[in-house]
């Protein structure tokens, strides 16, 4: 059986979305466990799941505008911090969260742990693609400011990620640049792209760019985290725009355009699949000891259940416990 960690009062929308997408997951699959760590009497009236689902209550919480480490080390009894301390103890196999990013970052790195040999652990998500295979990027803002070494780890935690939870064999390792030349960039890329083109393990395919990410050019994108995390919000914000945009324009356009939306609406719905990057999951901050994976502060209860099924997979494979061995067995 998998435990899961749920921090189930972080959260935009908490605790509904993260309940009702604990309700779904817990029927779908037969081999998970949720922990809810939150305020029993918030939590019930949205629990349906009978079995597999058991509430630790508590009534702290860590709040969005909290600073991160100071809270960790002073609301001891809030929801994130149990989800953690319940990793550590090995009372769960996972946690998950939607609040506070800089707060989770931070009961990952002091409660649960990083990785032997790994310097600063990394979020990753997998964004959407036209084609629908999507990439897996790192990192997304885990760290404002990162070195070659950092990016060169990344590349091989993504390739781990990659192979291991979404079944790519030897995936193409792209490094996010500003040109494709192998000359282009600033020290930081240009000294990262020496590193990742010498080392044999990694399917390294040279720099890419933003404007050719969501056309399938690679598997997975490493970028510092600054960088990474300005991509991820404006691939985000332009698939919400342009899917508001359609909409309006149907809806606006009169009998014509909601009779041309109507014979289009399969390849409608194909396109707001593709875009629909909630139902990738969450972001892994990989390079911990143990799953801990961030879904979105407006998640909904989709977001929810995409992410425990994303969780669900990672523990199936072990991608954690592999990474665990590859990097504590590597040289210093």
């Amino acid at each position: 059986m998998k435990k899961i960690a749920v921090d189930a009062m972080g959260g935009d929308n908490a605790p509904q979305a993260l309940v009702e997408g604990v309700n779904r997951a817990v029927q779908e699959f037969s081999d998970i466990e949720i922990l809810l760590y939150g305020d029993e009497t918030k939590i019930k009236p949205y629990l349906t799941a009978g079995e597999r689902v058991r509430i630790i209550h508590t009534e702290e919480k860590i709040d969005s505008d909290d600073e991160p480490t100071k809270a960790i080390r002073q609301k001891k009894e809030a929801s994130m911090v149990l989800a953690a301390k319940a990793v550590k103890a090995g009372e769960a196999d996972a946690m998950l969260s939607a609040g506070n990013t800089g707060a989770l970052l931070a009961a990952g790195f002091f409660i649960v742990g990083r990785i032997k040999n790994i310097d600063r652990p990394g979020l990753l998500s997998t964004m959407p693609t036209v084609g629908g295979q999507g990439f897996d990027m790192l990192d997304l803002g885990a760290n404002a400011e990162n070195t070659a070494h950092h990016l060169h780890q990344y590349a091989t935690l993504g390739s781990f990620y990659a192979e291991n939870v979404r079944g790519i064999k030897k995936p193409r390792v792209g490094l996010l640049n500003n040109g494709t030349e192998s000359s282009k960039g600033d020290p930081l890329r240009k000294e990262a792209y020496e590193l990742l083109a010498g080392d044999s393990t990694l399917n390294f395919i040279g720099n890419v760019e933003a404007r050719d990410l969501m056309d399938d050019v690679a598997d997975v994108v490493v970028a510092d985290g600054f960088t990474g995390n300005a991509v991820l919000k404006s691939i985000e914000g332009t698939a919400i725009s342009i899917m508001g945009q359609l909409k309006k324009s149907i809806l606006g356009g009169g009998f014509k355009a909601k009779l041309g939306a109507w014979l289009l609406k399969d390849s409608l719905r194909g396109l707001k699949n593709s875009l629909d990057y909630s139902s990738a999951g969450g972001a892994v901050l990989f390079g911990l000891k143990a799953p801990v994976v961030k879904t979105h502060g407006s998640s909904d209860a989709k977001a929810v259940y995409s992410t425990i099924r994303q969780i669900r997979t990672m523990l199936e494979t072990d991608v954690v416990g592999k990474s665990v061995i590859e990097f504590s067995d590597a040289k210093e």
